[in-house]
């Protein structure tokens, strides 16, 4: 397969296999399931063959494919991947299979195999667009489907979580289209150039704007991404979202749309207006800590298993938001690596929830008790999942947590030091909870639940073992991801404005002051 065709064939292969589904027979209900599992196992397989062919000492972006689509308005089918979108891609690629095979539909099969396959292109499409109209568009195919396999399969509130998180969306969606019209136009104007919505342009361009305007278009781009990811005081609808949603819309939109917002953050936070991302990294670094401790003492106060791990999203992502804000390597790189370590473990995590609910229909932590007398190997893998959620030395949450909070102590140490509280938050709220549930005496309604049975146990054997690995030896993933975050640094340091004579100004941990450690210290310990 050509470099410059394998991106598309990513982005539309599962759009293809849900077309294959709609045409399908009714008399032919069985094989709905085979083709939903097939198609989005041969697109995991594809972000496979991508990992493998990507350049890891390349910072740039790679498999790049550039065609004019609406040449006359600057819009362009522009899609590349680097080290910052490659394991968001693979980690799409992983999760839409497992979710698939791990859960089938109550009703409407036909249907809910096509809203997935549907909502795994749109993901793709966001991850790989390096066009802002390209981009906007896939951000807002996600929305649909969502919206469907929350209002339709979910739980008893489902309608109301899904408007909820639909009405959220859109307005965070509605405020970027204009910041990103705004940009587009304003930066041709001030350039002298024709009006374009090419990502990389756009960049390269950055220093233009005056510094007022590229703020406010900053703001409007993160007021988006901040409900997506979502980050206190615009997370209330997820909590909601995740309670309703079905098991499989639960591990998606943990695993995968919440890192739309974060990845956002990176790839048209830092990367377009290197200024204004440091001018309010403070602002940022603050809701994210409010974050951090807000969702994890919430979380200790659930009486709802499933709510309890949803509010831990909120935790969660308050770190990866406090080190993409680092700015600086250690942060950023953890903070991706975080995006990748959440992804694996909370969506284990809903999965586990979701087969404790299927035996048990009940997810109130007081009507479970003693669950580890009678499926000890429920009770083995969700200690498993739990502890690198915790961030247990040896699995995959520790490594992105003490690249965070390394890179956040470096920017802003005492944020960091007060972030550092949720890590302890984290292990009180998870460890109660699952003494309540697994420890003590089963009574009678927990003595014969089932413990997982083989399709169960195969479902859960990659996202464990990745589990184990990425805590265990993560070098092939950051050192995929570090030239492409030093690429970014090195351009937001050469953007105009971040040389300025103000410096002395800038808040603890800007450019000069890592420039001046890396003096001090040398250049041991970059490289990890």
């Amino acid at each position: 397969m050509g470099g410059s065709t394998v991106l598309p064939v990513i982005i539309f292969l599962p759009l293809v296999g849900a077309a294959a589904i709609a045409l399908i027979a009714p008399s032919r209900a069985t094989v709905l399931k085979p083709v939903a599992v097939a198609t989005s196992a041969a697109t995991g397989a594809l972000t496979l063959w991508l990992m493998g062919a990507f350049d890891k000492n390349d910072g740039d972006f790679q498999f790049i494919q550039l065609t004019e689509w609406i040449g006359s308005a600057g819009i362009s089918w522009h899609v590349g991947v680097d080290g910052i979108s490659l394991f968001l891609v693979v980690l799409t690629g992983l999760l839409f299979p497992i979710a698939i095979v791990a859960c089938d539909p109550p009703h409407d099969a036909k249907a809910y195999y096509i809203w997935m396959l549907v909502l795994e292109t749109g993901c793709l499409g966001v991850f790989l667009a390096l066009d802002l109209v390209l981009f906007f568009l896939f951000f807002e195919v996600v929305l649909i489907p969502m919206y469907f396999l929350i209002g339709k399969w979910g739980h008893e509130n489902r309608k109301y979580a899904a408007t909820k998180f639909f009405l959220f969306t859109m307005l965070g969606s509605a405020l970027m289209l204009v910041g990103m019209l705004t940009l587009a136009l304003l930066t041709a104007r001030e350039t002298g150039g024709a009006v374009t919505f090419n990502l990389i342009e756009l960049a390269n361009s950055a220093g233009e704007l005056p510094t007022i305007t590229a703020r406010w278009i900053f703001l409007s781009f993160v007021l988006a991404f901040a409900v997506k990811v979502p980050l206190f005081p615009v997370h209330t609808w997820l909590p909601d979202a995740h309670t309703e949603a079905p098991t499989a819309g639960s591990v998606i939109l943990a695993g995968v749309l919440l890192k739309l917002g974060t990845y956002g953050l990176v790839r048209f936070g830092l990367y377009l207006f290197p200024e204004a991302s440091q001018y309010f990294a403070p602002l940022l670094f603050t809701l994210g800590v409010i974050g951090i401790l807000y969702g994890a003492v919430v979380a200790t106060m659930q009486r709802d298993l499933k709510r309890l791990v949803a509010y831990s999203s909120v935790a969660h992502l308050g770190f990866i938001v406090l080190g993409i804000f680092s700015i600086n390597t250690e942060g950023i790189e953890g903070g991706l690596l975080q995006m990748v370590n959440h992804g694996l473990s909370t969506g284990a995590l809903f999965l586990l929830v979701g087969f404790i609910y299927e035996r048990r229909h009940t997810r109130q932590i007081s009507e479970m008790i003693g669950l580890q007398k009678a499926a000890p190997v429920l009770a083995a893998v969700f200690t498993v999942v739990m502890l690198s959620s915790v961030g247990l030395p040896g699995l995959n949450g520790f490594v992105g947590e003490f690249l965070i909070l390394t890179g956040a102590f470096v920017a802003h140490r005492w944020w960091a030091v007060v972030a550092a509280a949720g890590v302890i938050l984290a292990a009180l709220y998870l460890l109660w909870a699952y003494q309540r549930v697994f420890h003590g005496t089963p009574d009678d309604a927990n003595r014969s639940m089932p413990d997982l049975n083989w399709q169960e146990k195969l479902v859960m054997v990659p996202l464990v073992g990745l589990i184990v690995f990425l805590g265990v030896y993560p070098k092939p993933v950051i050192e995929r991801m570090e030239p492409a975050v030093n690429a970014l640094i090195e351009h937001m340091e050469e953007v105009e404005g971040i040389e300025s004579p103000t410096v002395g100004d800038r808040p603890e941990g800007s450019f000069e002051e890592l420039r001046k450690l890396k003096a001090d210290y040398g250049d041991e310990g970059e490289g990890h």
